[in-house]
């Protein structure tokens, strides 16, 4: 098989399904947690007899000292044959902890171990005595290793990668760990994420992205710790999904067949899982509910336990003229043999308490920089062979697991708060307050319609029923009367007659008597006013009487009207509490802004070592890729949301220069993110941030704007939108006048960004875009040297592009600005990246000079022209 294949599967382990009860100690289990404030799936973990003393979170750790276990691989098919007539040169003495390694027949050394593996021991076991205790310290909060090493053909892929698809007693460490950190993680609270990469010839590969074949390791320079920001992290939610990322990884894993190992791995293989676990903070007490002194309680502090598991699958140390290594597998056996003796030296200084610890020897001492040494809980089995023939390796491996028992680690917690989930937190705690303030309010206007309609009732039945009685008494006086007065008439008319009839002309007597009926009548007449009087004097009285009525009626209203008053009065008492609680809902708001804000500054710091920046993902591919696997929203996202884009860019012109610059941020950050590059540029952004490059001169202002144009930058369309507004020529001027060097990165990348696009070749040279590019490298910083050098690959690939479709002819315009002596300056410059630019750069100025060899400036030097030639013409050859 050649050296460069790929592995399609794991070798069988033989005698591994056969188990033997044997009864030893296993290794010391996790610490207690520090906190009584466990995750829920914490009460399902069971524990070891023995524990480590109480931890805290604090700056003191608690000592670990390396656990070792070594485990003996049964005999193969060749080996029965080849050493037949020979014994063992192993015998292990599982329940004394010991084994003896055979001199001859007669002599033997004897070793002690934390645990001795006999070749029937099931794998369950290797689990439960070498790794599970570590996988319980992480779920605690603490970081842990655990890691296989030995000869090649011993069984360490076995024991730590094996899949078990075909028998699940098979299963690896890899497997078991991964089911037993699900069981014990709240799907909810918690996170999982996984990193699988391997070591090859001194280069990090990512096995989960193949292109991504060249990771740098970051440190810490504070605390030391070491990342993998260029690594691709997944995050799990099932065991299906954890299997199917380790047959990818293992897919791409570099093996090779030799005479020792048909499949022997020709690279250390890495899985990283990463954990988060959330936990609330001991001081903090939740308030309870009848505490009234106020509406707005303080929430508890939630804090995030970040641990990291590292399980390592070292790469076989094996000797030439035994696996029969030549050519390409020949070098790949001395890269890996380099990196386990400098792996070894570092053992060796740390046993022996030195001074000096050359971790910087190996890309794999500064990976387990942590592992042994540092702050993380490691356990390492070491795996050797029965035969005789290899007893040298044997003992090496012994020497070398004694070795790694004297090393002494200090274990610490890592714990942060989490600012995402009190932020919301304080988000549910606003709303609910707003949507009882919105029911309040609702209820409280009801209840004055009501009331209002009702008295507006009230009093309208009460007008109706007055004016009903009032005509009604009208009519009955005005029918009384004409009946009256009618009646008078009628008498008269019958007075007339009788005093007609009977004549004027009559006796005394008569005249008498008929004087006596005349008196009559007139009393008769003055009987009948005098009732008419009563009458009236009675409808009189019923009409003060219906008055008084009236005036109880509209005392009533008035009454309703003090009422409505005093409702009126509480009214405007509430739209003062609704003010008040819109101040605090704003205070909110504000604390939910800083502690962005604060989360921001203290990403932007850690990061800071990288060579990326937080608005532009500009040398690091992988940054989008990590952002589509998050998939969760920012705060600055939620924010510009909640706010609107609008308000936020109109903060841009504010006469306070914190408030503008916190603008600028959120624009920056949001313009990181290509959704919402579009509405920026709609709303105007693109022009206000062009303006504060143009009018103010605070380097603060002039970085944030220059690092949002540049994300903006990124997309094509906006490039031309940028050189239709004067954008080249103002990056141009801030290029010319800035000192700081990362205001420098800033309008770099943004000048590399447009160098990119084909139609604006000519308009960044005419408008001194070229000349800036090239003028920005007098500050010497590799961040600015690197994005220049990224601008000078990317505006060469356009010119041969064009000059191969025979769209443009001539000699370079980098070339004629003088790029050429730069490029060559540093075409062997230490810095990766800047050295990866230059390298393409000068692949498309030879193709262009190629095309355009005969192609020559008149106004150039005779010096300046031999160089370019000869340079081209090496290039090409």
């Amino acid at each position: 098989m050649a050296s460069n294949a790929y592995r399609n599967g794991t070798g069988t382990h033989k005698g591994a399904h056969n188990t033997l009860n044997i009864k030893s100690s296993s290794f010391k289990s996790r610490p207690p947690p520090p906190s009584s404030n466990q995750s829920p799936g914490s009460s399902l973990r069971r524990t070891s007899s023995a524990s480590f003393t109480t931890a805290t979170s604090g700056c003191d750790g608690v000592p670990g000292r390396v656990r070792v276990a070594v485990r003996l691989r049964p005999r193969n098919a060749e080996e029965s044959l080849a050493d037949a007539d020979f014994a063992d040169c192993v015998e292990v003495q599982p329940e004394l902890k010991r084994l003896k390694l055979r001199k001859n027949n007669w002599d033997s050394e004897t070793y002690e171990f934390d645990e001795v593996l006999t070749e029937f021991a099931s794998q369950k076991r290797v689990y439960e005595v070498v790794a599970k205790p570590v996988v319980e310290s992480v779920l605690d909060g603490y970081n842990g290793t655990v890691m296989a090493y030995g000869q090649t053909g011993t069984g360490k892929t076995f024991t730590l990668g094996r899949l078990g698809e075909e028998d699940t007693s098979a299963r690896g460490i890899m497997v078991r760990s991964m089911e037993e950190i699900l069981a014990n993680v709240s799907p909810k609270m918690d996170s999982i994420s996984v990193s699988y990469l391997q070591l090859y010839m001194e280069t990090i590969q990512d096995l989960l992205d193949p292109a991504n074949d060249n990771i740098s390791i970051v440190e810490d320079p504070k605390t030391g710790d070491v990342s993998l920001p260029g690594a691709t992290q997944v995050d799990i939610r099932d065991e299906q999904s954890f299997l199917y990322l380790l047959r990818i990884g293992e897919a791409h894993r570099i093996a090779a067949n030799t005479k020792l190992n048909t499949e022997s791995s020709r690279s250390h293989a890495i899985l990283m899982i990463y954990i988060k676990k959330s936990v609330l903070g001991e001081e903090d007490a939740i308030p309870s509910e009848t505490d009234k002194s106020s509406h707005l309680a303080k929430p508890p502090k939630p804090l995030v336990r970040k641990s990291k598991l590292v399980l390592v699958d070292l790469a076989g140390s094996e000797r030439i003229h035994k696996s029969g290594s030549e050519g390409h597998m020949l070098e790949e056996a001395k890269s890996i043999n380099l990196s386990l003796s400098a792996l070894g030296k570092c053992i060796n200084a740390l046993a022996e308490n030195s001074a000096h610890v050359p971790v910087r020897d190996s890309k794999l001492t500064r990976l387990l920089r942590d592992s042994f040494g540092g702050t993380a809980r490691t356990s390492l089995v070491v795996t050797i062979g029965p035969s005789p023939r290899h007893r040298g390796e044997t003992a090496s491996t012994i020497l070398f697991g004694q070795r790694a028992m004297k090393v002494e680690n200090m274990l610490r917690i890592k714990e942060e708060f989490d600012y995402k989930t009190l932020a919301r937190r304080l988000e549910i705690q606003l709303d609910k307050l707003i949507a009882e303030n919105e029911r309040q309010q609702k209820a409280f206007d009801d209840e004055v319609e009501r009331i209002n309609l009702e008295a507006q009732n009230r009093i309208s039945e009460v007008e109706r029923n007055f004016t009903n009685a009032l005509e009604k008494e009208r009519l009955n006086c005005q029918i009384e009367y004409m009946e009256s007065v009618k009646k008078l008439e009628e008498k008269m008319v019958e007075n007339q007659r009788k005093h007609e009839h009977d004549g004027f002309m009559k006796d005394k007597c008569n005249g008498e008597g008929h004087d006596f009926s005349i008196v009559e009548d007139v009393t008769e007449v003055k009987r009948m006013l005098e009732k008419e009087i009563h009458m009236r004097k009675e409808a009189e009285e019923e009409v003060n009487k219906l008055k008084c009525q009236l005036g109880q009626c509209r005392d009533s209203r008035a009454g309703g009207a003090s009422e409505i008053l005093n409702l009126q009065k509480a009214l405007e008492d509430d739209v003062d509490q609704k003010k008040k609680l819109e101040e605090e809902i704003i205070i909110l708001r504000s604390q939910m802004l800083q502690l962005t804000f604060e989360a921001d500054q203290m990403r932007t710091y850690l990061g800071r070592s990288v060579s990326g920046n937080a608005y532009t993902g500009l040398d690091s591919p992988m940054s989008q890729v990590r952002d589509s696997l998050n998939g969760h929203k920012t705060p600055v996202a939620a924010l510009s949301e909640q706010v609107g884009l609008q308000k936020i860019l109109a903060f841009l012109e504010s006469e306070d220069a914190n408030v503008r610059i916190h603008a600028v941020k959120v624009v920056a950050n949001l313009a990181a993110e290509e959704a919402n590059q579009e509405r920026i540029v709609e709303a105007g952004g693109l022009t206000s941030l062009l303006m504060l490059l143009r009018d103010y001169e605070d380097e603060t202002v002039r970085r944030l704007a220059a690092g949002a144009i540049a994300n903006l930058a990124m997309n094509e369309a906006n490039q031309e939108l940028i050189m239709v507004q004067g954008g080249i020529s103002l990056l141009s001027m801030t290029a010319s006048d800035a000192e700081d060097p990362q205001t420098l990165r800033m309008v770099s990348g943004a000048l590399a960004n447009l160098c990119g696009n084909d139609k604006l070749q000519a308009k960044l040279r005419s408008e001194g875009g070229i000349k800036a590019l090239l003028g920005m490298v007098r500050c010497g910083h590799p961040d600015v040297l690197s994005q220049v050098a990224r601008g000078i690959a990317n505006f060469a690939k356009c010119e041969s592009r064009a000059s191969t479709n025979g769209i443009k002819s001539g000699r370079s315009l980098l070339i004629e600005d003088g790029a050429l002596p730069w490029i060559v300056q540093h075409a062997n410059d230490n810095s990766a990246p800047i050295r990866r630019h230059i390298e393409l750069a000068l692949c498309h100025l030879a193709q262009h000079g190629k095309l355009n060899f005969f192609s020559v400036d008149k106004s150039q030097s005779a010096s300046d022209t031999f160089l370019e030639r000869t340079f081209i013409l090496k290039l090409q050859k």
